[in-house]
């Protein structure tokens, strides 16, 4: 009996030469060559491992801080930054929203204080830095640059990747500040921005993984954060940026599940796409313009809190199968995120699991190693079309803002989770330790907790900060910042001043938002 995949189509139990389509040689390539189906770089993991990155960051920065200068130590090559929720939408720990919420699943930023804090004794120079932050990118961003500039580390010498991808928020994820078109031109004068002064920087990491945590299924993931990353480069080249100057530091961001087989083709078929849609419509030049490099963080949906070291082998699993697809960096989840904020044995341990991918294993020996395998090209080619299906879909509606605002791709996603709900209830899909292989007594596991205390210092700090500040110097800042906000000027020049000045991230958000407004959802059910 053939088995379904997680995108709908027919898994047969044995593929042969007849179910490969004809001009296999042509769709697939060379490595490190155009279409790019077996890889972006001709070397591969064979002249080095992807870049080990660890998701990381809850409290304080004081205390991420201590978590940072542990994985480094580890061995880790890039730190990846999570940010409290009221950081990630714009306020500050002492306004009233950001009650109870203060340090709770990321780290609570205020000010370039905070900033200093966090990257405390951290080297720079030579740690790639991920930032998990959108609505307010460009305000962490800068915080970030100005750090590395009190330490004679200079902006162009900066590596690393701000999410900075505000459309997927309005379909999955919910953290967005401002309307489409205000968002959409933020994300362009980061472009500029890191264009002239953070060359090495990329500018937006164009994220499929929240839609995949919200239930799309693996095409669908693809498909909508593909039709995402064309409307941001439309954006580009209508504000008069050339294609070739901005997208070579374009990057995707995607999940990688237990289906070893189905996300690995997903990854293939994505760089096919995207090179071709940046060959073909947008006339791109540069090789690297043409090439979807992606970071893979494991499925954090696919993890449970019943029988939580099981989570070790889904996550082995699902690191394989990114590494496999040819990522270029990877987080492994700890074992323990089901239940609450990593412990520093389960971060260790998901590091661990990492090393020994990349160093005990053979599969960095070869590049692509799936590459002509009956089942992994049939399955590249169905996952491609019924991604392209979607794009289209999304195209006749006018584009990725347009099908938003129609709650085309939200209506999606919901209806996937449904259906992968319903399968988990009812048995058919398996998920061991939940619905299948029960333990009649489980072992209690002590999570890490955040201190309720740190809302208040967060408080405290942020009074002794304004008391010791130049004010007059914040307020001509942000006053200079909706000046630019209204007009046409690139808005991270006066928001570096106004940051340089101590003006805190909701105070900068604030100031746009009296400008631009705030998006209010509509109601589509």
């Amino acid at each position: 009996m053939a088995r379904a995949s997680e995108s709908g189509f027919e898994i047969a139990p044995l593929y042969g030469p007849d179910d490969v389509a004809p001009g296999l040689p042509e769709r697939l390539g060379e490595p490190g060559q155009y279409p790019y189906t077996r890889g972006v770089y001709a070397s591969m993991y064979t002249g080095r491992p992807w870049t080990m990155r660890q998701y990381a960051g809850f409290g304080t920065a004081k205390e991420s801080n201590e978590r940072y200068r542990h994985l480094v130590a580890q061995g880790t090559g890039g730190l990846s930054v999570a940010f409290d929720l009221p950081t990630q939408m714009g306020y500050d720990s002492d306004d009233p929203i950001a009650s109870g919420e203060v340090g709770k699943v990321g780290v609570a930023i205020d000010s370039l204080e905070d900033m200093r804090i966090l990257f405390d004794q951290i080297p720079l120079d030579t740690v790639s830095t991920s930032m998990t932050i959108n609505a307010p990118a460009s305000v962490l961003l800068l915080l970030y640059a100005l750090v590395a500039e009190e330490n004679g580390i200079a902006a162009d010498q900066l590596t690393g990747t701000i999410q900075n991808d505000v459309l997927k928020e309005y379909i999955a994820r919910g953290t967005y500040i401002y309307p489409p078109k205000e968002s959409l031109r933020l994300i362009t004068d980061i472009f500029g921005y890191c264009r002239t002064e953070m060359p090495k920087w990329n500018t937006i990491s164009i994220s499929g993984y929240h839609m995949a945590e919200a239930g799309a299924t693996p095409t669908q993931e693809i498909a909508f954060t593909l039709a995402d990353g064309i409307e941001y480069v439309r954006a580009a080249v209508a504000s008069g940026q050339d294609v070739d100057d901005f997208a070579p530091r374009l990057a995707f961001f995607f999940v990688a599940r237990t289906t070893l087989l189905e996300e690995v083709a997903k990854f293939r078929a994505a760089r096919r796409i995207w090179a071709r849609v940046m060959k073909e419509e947008f006339g791109a030049k540069d090789p690297k313009s043409l090439m979807l490099r992606f970071h893979t963080q494991t499925a954090g949906v696919q993890l449970t809190a019943q029988q939580p070291e099981v989570n070790l082998v889904r996550v082995a699993v699902q690191g394989l199968a990114a590494v496999l697809g040819g990522t270029q960096s990877l987080h492994t989840n700890s074992f323990d995120e089901a239940i609450a904020l990593p412990t520093v044995k389960a971060a260790t341990l998901a590091l661990r699991t990492q090393q020994v991918l990349a160093y005990e294993t053979d599969v960095t020996a070869t590049v692509d190693p799936f590459a002509g395998s009956y089942v992994m090209e049939a399955m590249t080619d169905e996952v491609e079309a019924g991604a392209l299906k979607l794009m289209a879909q999304v195209e006749e509606m006018g584009g990725a803002v347009a099908a938003i605002e129609k709650g085309f791709q939200k209506s999606e996603i919901e209806q996937s989770a449904y259906s992968f709900a319903l399968g988990i209830d009812s048995g058919e899909r398996v998920v061991v330790g939940l619905n299948r292989y029960r333990s009649e007594s489980e072992e209690r596991y002590e999570p890490l907790r955040v201190d309720p205390s740190i809302e208040a210092d967060q408080r405290e700090r942020l009074r002794l900060l304004r008391d010791k500040r130049d004010q007059a110097a914040v307020d001509e800042a942000l006053a200079q910042l909706k000046v630019a906000a209204q007009g046409s000027d690139n808005v991270l020049y006066p928001m570096r001043t106004a940051l340089k000045e101590l003006a805190t991230v909701g105070e900068v958000c604030g100031a746009l938002r009296e400008v631009w407004g705030v998006y209010k959802p509509q109601e589509f059910f």
